[in-house]
Parts: C-alpha cells; structure tokens; sequence
C-alpha cells in the first residue's frame, strides 16, 4: 500500500493507493508539500515469502 501525505497550514490529507505506479504518478502533479510513504505489513505473505 502506498500513501500519499499532503499537509498545508491548517490541513492535512492523506490518500491510499494499492500500485507504487498510480501513487508516484498522482505524487508527481500534486501540488505543495507531500511525502510518499509505503507501507509494508510484517504479515503480508509476499513479504515473508509464503
């Protein structure tokens, strides 16, 4: 999963994307201060290799 953190003066949103490629394309037209986070789940078979 992938997030995207928007953060202005007064306000804070946050939006999930399931692929790194729909996040970093909605990342690179977003405006103003963002981070671009992925979150990795310790029990997600494909991480541990079940």
């Amino acid at each position: 999963m992938w997030i995207i953190t928007t953060h202005s003066k007064n306000n804070i949103k946050m939006y999930e994307f399931d692929t790194e490629m729909e996040a970093k394309e909605i990342f690179k037209r977003m405006p103003g201060s963002k981070i671009l986070t992925e979150v990795i789940y310790f029990n997600d078979r494909l991480i541990v290799g079940l």
